[in-house]
Formats: structure tokens, C-alpha cells, sequence
């Protein structure tokens, strides 16, 4: 039986380093192959969906590991009706916006939930 991580990075990559730190272990995580990675964004955090990481703290793990993330085959989780979500304009992953009770079966159905 294959395990299930559920990242939720919440943090503003503006301001802070934790959502890029979020991207940079689930990517390295689901390379192993033996954890299938979820990656959910909520509040500022959806803005990493942006294809401009230039004003992010540590903008190099979301231009290295974000794509790696996207490899595997299931789109980035998005909080549905997120404010900032307009503001990204074009993303280069695929996402889909979640409501907040899917949010939670999703979390039910995970072995691990870890928050940045």
C-alpha cells in the first residue's frame, strides 16, 4: 500500500521562506516514489502558482522543485475562491480549486499532513 502526504503551505512567499520550503520536501519526498505527494495552497500561498517567482523568498525552490511537483501527475490543490488566485494570471502547473470539505477528506485519507 503506497502512503499519502498532504503538504498545505499557507505562508506568503513574499514574505516568507516556509511555503518554499513545502515545495522543495514534497518534491524530494515523491521522487522516491513511495509517498504519493498532494500539495494544497491556501490564502497567500496560491500566489506560488504564479509563473513569476522573482519577488518570492527563496525563488529558486519554487523555479527547481515546483515543476517536480507537477510531474506527478496530479494537479496542485488550490483553496476554492482564493483572493489571490486572480492575481496569478497564467500558472505553468495544473491545479484545481478545492472546497474546504474536500480539503478535509483529503486530509482524512492521508497517512501524513504536515502545515508550512
Amino acid at each position: 500500500m503506497i502512503r499519502r502526504a498532504l503538504f498545505i503551505l499557507t505562508g506568503d512567499p513574499r514574505s516568507s521562506a516556509r511555503p518554499a520550503e513545502g515545495i522543495r520536501i514534497a518534491a524530494g519526498v515523491g521522487t522516491w516514489r513511495k509517498v504519493e505527494v498532494h500539495v494544497y495552497l491556501r490564502d497567500d500561498a496560491v500566489l506560488a502558482l504564479s509563473e513569476f517567482a522573482d519577488d518570492f523568498v527563496d525563488e529558486d525552490n519554487y523555479t527547481r522543485y515546483f515543476p517536480i511537483v507537477g510531474e506527478f501527475g496530479r494537479p496542485v490543490l488550490v483553496q476554492q475562491g482564493a483572493p489571490l488566485l486572480r492575481e496569478i494570471g497564467a500558472s505553468p502547473l495544473t491545479y484545481r480549486e478545492i472546497s474546504d470539505a474536500e480539503l478535509a477528506r483529503v486530509a482524512a485519507e492521508s497517512h501524513f499532513v504536515l502545515r508550512f
